[in-house]
């Protein structure tokens, strides 16, 4: 007890412990796991690689949590913010989302010209690929696979101020290189309007987290909800027809009611009682083990073995597979409803306070 007679104050190197293991996974997650690179395989090159993609993916990650536990924020507003944190990436930082012959990817064409939308310099296929993709897997699961890694840290900051702003520091020195880089080599550029454009949506979708994010849906219920064997066995299902929709409109209009059904489903499941951080380990380690199957029909990008290839997808794999069981085993002891947000002048400094 401490002296005050409340509960032990955690070591600062256990709160330090999620934070980086938050910081690598969400890289790993949005840029390596279906290994699409020239760097599959290379476990040099992916390594190096991280000194721009933890900064990249993983600093937002970890503030978007960290922004989460100290205003409470639920979990769509949790999505709403790697949502805005994806329309940064792709609209802003990298431009992917406005380019026409992105780093000269062979099959760039074949992703966007189907549903190039001109008016908006954009493809209806490729935004959301790119937009999902970035608040799913980028941030949103790597996020619900960290936390119940270590229960009775799970609902509290792990952060104290100095360590926010070196974090966001981090994110946009990364960002603003991206950026550069992007200007530097590449022919096709966002315009103003849909920089001005992506940053309007991005604050958009903020402001709902805000507000609306942390209400919660309605009175919990005593219903009964599925396993999380089941909910991730379906979930798994739900993320592999995403993957695999067609680059069409009639792909477009499949994916989104994939996510439609998904989000329909889970919103009502959980006003439930009974469902807890076991089901959502359960959602997000369907969701992982899909994009690592994928992983093995992706063409890499360069020259890539068969053997360096299909010996970085099974590694992912079956990295997925252990995350999502060990994160499911943990998540047992994790708190099955939200507390309040903490006092916030507490989290950086008094009682429990966060490491920096």
């Amino acid at each position: 007890m401490t002296p005050g007679g409340g509960a032990p104050r955690p070591r600062r190197r256990t709160r330090w412990a999620p934070a980086a293991a938050l910081l690598v996974l969400a890289p790993l997650c949005a840029e390596y796991i279906t290994g699409y690179d020239t760097s599959t395989g290379d476990l040099l090159a992916l390594t190096a690689g991280l000194v721009v993609f933890v900064p990249l993916y993983g600093a937002p990650a970890l503030l978007i949590r960290e922004i989460a536990r100290r205003l409470g924020v639920r979990w769509p507003g949790i999505l709403a913010l790697t949502a805005a944190f994806g329309v940064l990436q792709a609209g802003v930082v990298d431009q992917s989302l406005f380019s026409a012959s992105y780093r000269d990817i062979g099959y760039w064409d074949d992703m966007l010209l189907p549903t190039y939308v001109a008016p908006l310099g954009l493809g209806g296929y490729t935004s959301m690929v790119f937009l999902v993709g970035h608040a799913v897997w980028s941030y949103g699961v790597p996020i619900a696979l960290v936390e119940p890694l270590s229960p009775a840290l799970s609902r509290r900051p792990w952060l104290r101020r100095p360590g926010l702003v070196v974090t966001a520091a981090l994110y946009l020195a990364a960002a603003a290189l991206v950026l550069s880089d992007h200007l530097r080599t590449e022919k096709d550029h966002a315009s103003g309007a849909q920089v001005a454009g992506a940053l309007v949506a991005a604050a958009l979708l903020v402001a709902f987290a805000l507000t609306v994010g942390r209400r919660r849906a309605g009175p919990p219920r005593d219903a009964a909800v599925p396993s999380p064997f089941v909910v991730g066995a379906l979930s798994l299902v739900a993320a592999l027809v995403f993957n695999l929709v067609p680059e069409s409109w009639a792909g477009v209009a499949a994916g989104l009611a994939v996510l439609a059904v998904a989000a329909s489903c889970v919103a009502r499941l959980a006003l439930s009682r009974r469902w807890g951080g076991g089901h959502v380990v359960a959602l997000a380690t369907g969701a992982l083990v899909a994009r690592a199957v994928i992983g093995f029909f992706a063409v890499p990008l360069g020259d890539v073995g068969p053997v360096a290839k299909y010996a970085h997808n099974t590694v992912f794999l079956v990295g997925a597979g252990l995350l999502g069981m060990l994160a499911a085993r943990r998540a047992r002891s994790v708190p099955r409803t939200m507390p309040a947000p903490p006092d916030l002048a507490q989290a950086d400094g008094g009682k429990g306070g966060a490491p920096a």
